[in-house]
């Protein structure tokens, strides 16, 4: 995956995207200099965003890894301009399995500064996973250049940027909390910024974090009151002055709290009791079922209760003579908030005394 660029940017497996509106150059000044003072000098890949209009978009795809070790990828960037207005915008991306791009993991859009800096990637996405890096640069409708080199792969931890630990999936009741803990190794300063990224999905921002050694942290981060839409693959970023850190992906599993379809059936009926089928194999939401209720209450409202059952059907007794009740049913799937809403009710009257 590295590549000094000394050679055909394509020996080192780099290579061009179809679907963007032009092409990073590869430039050696040391074999074709140049008087240009703006442009940098050595071997690498550049953009010249002069005479583009603003927002197309080059893009730069590094081979797919797939490194089974703690690794960190270190890289050379350089931003210039002759107005002194940014070029455009450099962002890196990682696509994980072929999957979508998501969101850039890393961008610089500050001034143009006209000397090589240097970034780090802490990717800590394992075998039998693979990755790809992606350098895009979007223009800005400014005369200048960006360029990046040396792109090497490390066979140790990048010494700027903490590396995560693998993280888990979530599963929660729809409504609930989903917490994502974050587990890295490395330090973090007050200047870092944690988030919690997702595809296609809202980021979560940084609930606490717990430094639990001088090289160990955990951040938490929180999707609020979720919903089917928030559902999807999640994965920890930290953004240090050095670079940035990502964790593998994590899936978020958001499960609907059961309610029936049907309203309870009425079995018999007397002076004192009604006794129903609970009629709730049909279901809107996700099971499994773990618990079921009848809820019942007087027709005027005047009262109320709910009643835990263990059968298909349910003596509901205690009752007044010649009094309409309302009946219905609550399901329950496991975790917090697993209570659906109560299903449509039956509503029916007790004989006379």
């Amino acid at each position: 995956g590295g590549c000094l660029f000394d050679e055909p940017y394509s020996t080192c497996g780099y290579s061009q995207a179809e679907d963007d509106d032009f092409n990073w150059e590869q430039v050696n000044t040391l074999t074709k200099p140049t008087s240009d003072p703006w442009m940098p000098s050595g071997s690498f890949m550049l953009v010249n965003t002069s005479g583009r209009p603003e927002g197309q978009r080059a893009h730069l795809l590094l081979p797919q890894l797939k490194e089974n070790d703690t690794h960190c990828i270190d890289f050379h960037y350089f931003v210039s301009s002759k107005s002194n207005a940014a070029p455009g915008l450099l962002n890196v991306y990682v696509k994980v399995n072929n999957g979508p791009l998501g969101s850039p993991i890393w961008n610089i859009s500050g001034d143009p500064t006209r000397t090589w800096n240097r970034a780090e990637l802490a990717i800590s996405t394992f075998w039998p996973n693979f990755y790809q890096v992606i350098f895009e640069v979007i223009t800005s409708g400014h005369q200048g250049y960006l360029a990046i080199d040396e792109v090497k792969v490390l066979g140790h931890p990048c010494t700027r940027t903490p590396h995560f630990l693998r993280i888990q999936n979530v599963e929660v009741n729809a409504g609930q909390f989903a917490t994502f803990q974050c587990s890295a190794i490395g330090r973090t300063v007050a200047g870092d910024r944690l988030w919690l990224q997702g595809i296609d999905v809202r980021d979560a921002p940084l609930k606490e974090i717990k430094v639990t050694s001088s090289r160990r942290f955990i951040a938490s981060f929180n999707v609020v009151n979720t919903t089917k839409r928030d559902a999807g693959k999640y994965r920890c970023m930290i953004r240090t002055e050095g670079g940035v850190g990502i964790s593998n992906y994590a899936e978020l599993v958001v499960k609907e709290p059961p309610v029936p379809i049907a309203p309870p059936q009425l079995a018999s009926v007397g002076a004192t009791y009604l006794w129903i089928q609970l009629n709730a194999n049909s279901i809107n939401g996700d099971g499994p079922i773990v618990a079921r209720e009848v809820e019942y209450c007087t027709a005027s409202g005047s009262w109320n209760d709910r009643q835990p059952v263990d059968s298909t059907s349910y003596k509901i007794g205690h009752l007044d003579p010649d009094t309409e009740y309302e009946i219905s049913v609550l399901l329950t799937r496991p975790g917090e908030g697993g209570t659906g809403s109560p299903g449509p009710a039956l509503r029916t009257r007790t004989k006379c005394a």
